[in-house]
């Protein structure tokens, strides 16, 4: 990017989030000791401007076009240490610690299976 926002964006201080044309970025939650990858999902506006409010990691549900406090149901809530930001600010990496497992299946990380030839097989642990 050479435009000053651009420049602004890639290389400056202040905070320019670029949000997709539907109004979202991605958001990767990485447990903060481990560093194990716990889940990708999507924030809007709200949900960042929550995020960094409460400390508690909120996402956009794209399945329910809503914002979605993460543990609101399961009680496994991701209390946010610190958010990191890509070079060009479309995209989030939350290093969090987790308050029991972040994927809905019950696995304390989203990523539990690996391709192993044409089919997947459980990550070792």
């Amino acid at each position: 990017m050479s435009s000053p926002e651009g420049l602004e964006r890639e290389q400056g201080t202040e905070f320019l989030p670029r949000f997709d044309a539907n109004g979202l970025l991605t958001a990767i939650a990485v447990d903060s000791l481990t560093r194990e990858i716990l889940m990708v999902a999507f924030m809007d506006a709200e949900a960042l401007e929550r995020t960094r409010e409460t400390g508690l990691a909120h996402f956009h549900s794209r399945s329910r076009g809503a914002l979605w406090l993460k543990g609101e149901t399961s009680g496994h809530f991701l209390n946010v240490e610190e958010i990191r930001v890509d070079c060009d600010q479309d995209a989030l990496v939350m290093l969090v610690r987790p308050e029991g497992p972040a994927c809905h299946t019950g696995a304390s990380s989203c990523f539990y299976r690996k391709l192993e030839g044409a089919g997947l097989a459980p990550v070792s642990t």
